[in-house]
This record gives structure tokens, C-alpha cells and sequence, in this order.
């Protein structure tokens, strides 16, 4: 499906990946000035069909260029971000505050509810774990349109897959507060059928996010430690009790 260049317009650099009747590729707007990099997604055979109605909902996203037919296969533009995998910039042991681990969930959980009318074939790949990016020097969390085929792509799964995002920028770790832990349950529990609800979620638990650190945060290191400890007791007791009722 390669060629030197896709619509006599964008300039192929390298394949990232390749699959039956798909190409995702790096590629060079030779008639942009500033000769920017983009990422491009190409359908054939079967896929043609399947994909052209996915990308008419996506004005909303800065990044995306735009969609065209090269002839017998559709081709998606969207500027290619900046950033690290959500994976690799949040993990435990890091060092980040929790006002700017909560900063980055809520701009995380903006671009989830832009996908709310985005079809899942689109969405989905779009916030794989590879796909949700920190770009850290812009304070920004962009998504990778790499739409591959996915054969589970649905309403639902996105919802999951942004939930597993949010869990990897806010992972449950010993100074979380009782409402962090408690959000984190939430998503455990797999009761969000959409990104949606999902958001609606998040929404709900923000501000008692902020005020339960901002809580801790007013006790000394002695008491605070108390508090976690005492915390951690409880939820495993009451664990204890709805195994043992169960």
C-alpha cells in the first residue's frame, strides 16, 4: 500500500504498522511550510467501507486534518503528538504531586468525553495505553489517532480502556485519600457502559479528590501516617466482612 507519496500531498517517512487492507504510517505534508509530521491511517479492500462513516465527528479535534479517498483506499491525516505513554510518564514510584496527578486525570477525562460521538472503531484504538500521550513541556494529555481495526471496538470497551488510562495516571498507592480508593473500587467494578458515564463518574468524585488530599496535606507526618494506617485497617476489615457474607 506504500508509495512515495499519497496524493501527491503527504510523504511517506516509515511504516509504524501494518495489517490485511490497513497501513499506519508516519508521513511529511510537503506542501505545509513548516513540513510537519503527520500520522496517517489507510483502509483498502473491506475496510474501505467499514471506515469511511467513522471520521465524519471528529471537527472537534484540533489535531485532526482531515479524511480523503486516494483511490481505492481511504486515507485519515491527524497531526502526529508529542508525548510520552501514559504508562511510562505515571507509575507508583514516581515523585509527582497529587495536584498535578489530579490536573492530569481531568485533562485525561477531556479528551475521553470528546470521544462521546466518535465511533468505537476510531475511539477505541485511540486510548490504547500506546496511544494516551503526556506531553509534559505543554502540560497537555493528547490521544494517537492510530486507528488500527480492532475486533473488539465497541461503546463499552472504550469506556474500560479510559478507565484503565485514569487508573495509570491515579494508581492506588499508600497516601491515596479514602475517596481515591473509593473512585478506584468504582472503575474495579466494570459499571461503565460508556465514556459518558465514565466522565460522569469522574465528575462526581473530582472535588472530594482535591478536598480528601487537601485534608491530609493539613495534618502533620506523624498524623497523617496515623490516618492512612487507620484507613487501610477499616477497608481491609470490611473487605473481610463481604467475603465472609458472601
Amino acid at each position: 500500500m506504500e508509495a512515495a507519496l499519497v496524493r501527491e500531498r503527504y510523504k511517506l517517512v516509515r511504516v509504524l504498522r501494518r495489517e490485511d487492507h490497513y497501513v499506519c504510517a508516519e508521513a511529511v505534508d510537503i506542501l505545509d511550510r513548516e513540513k510537519r509530521s503527520c500520522l496517517l491511517n489507510l483502509y483498502d479492500g473491506p475496510l474501505l467501507r467499514t471506515y469511511l462513516p467513522c471520521f465524519d465527528r471528529l471537527e472537534r479535534f484540533p489535531a485532526c486534518r482531515g479524511a480523503l479517498l486516494d483511490g481505492e483506499r481511504l486515507v485519515t491525516v491527524f497531526d502526529l503528538p508529542e508525548g510520552t505513554p501514559a504508562e511510562q510518564a505515571f507509575h507508583r514510584r514516581d515523585h509527582r504531586s497529587w495536584r498535578e496527578r489530579l490536573d492530569y486525570a481531568a485533562l485525561l477525562m477531556e479528551q475521553v468525553l470528546n470521544l462521546a460521538d466518535v465511533d468505537p472503531a476510531v475511539s477505541c484504538p485511540a486510548l490504547l495505553p500506546e496511544n494516551v500521550l503526556v506531553d509534559e513541556r505543554a502540560g497537555r494529555v493528547r490521544l494517537r489517532f492510530a486507528a488500527a481495526p480492532m475486533e473488539d471496538a465497541s461503546d463499552q470497551t472504550a469506556a474500560r480502556l479510559a478507565a484503565a488510562a485514569l487508573k495509570t495516571v491515579l494508581p492506588r498507592r499508600f497516601s491515596s485519600p479514602a475517596e481515591e480508593l473509593d473512585l478506584l473500587e468504582e472503575l474495579d467494578r466494570d459499571d461503565c457502559g460508556t465514556v459518558v458515564q465514565l466522565y460522569a463518574l469522574w465528575r462526581r468524585y473530582e472535588s472530594a479528590l482535591r478536598d480528601g488530599y487537601e485534608a491530609l496535606e493539613r495534618q502533620n507526618a506523624l498524623r497523617r501516617w496515623i490516618s492512612l494506617v487507620r484507613l487501610r485497617v477499616r477497608r481491609a476489615l470490611r473487605r473481610k466482612k463481604e467475603v465472609n457474607n458472601w
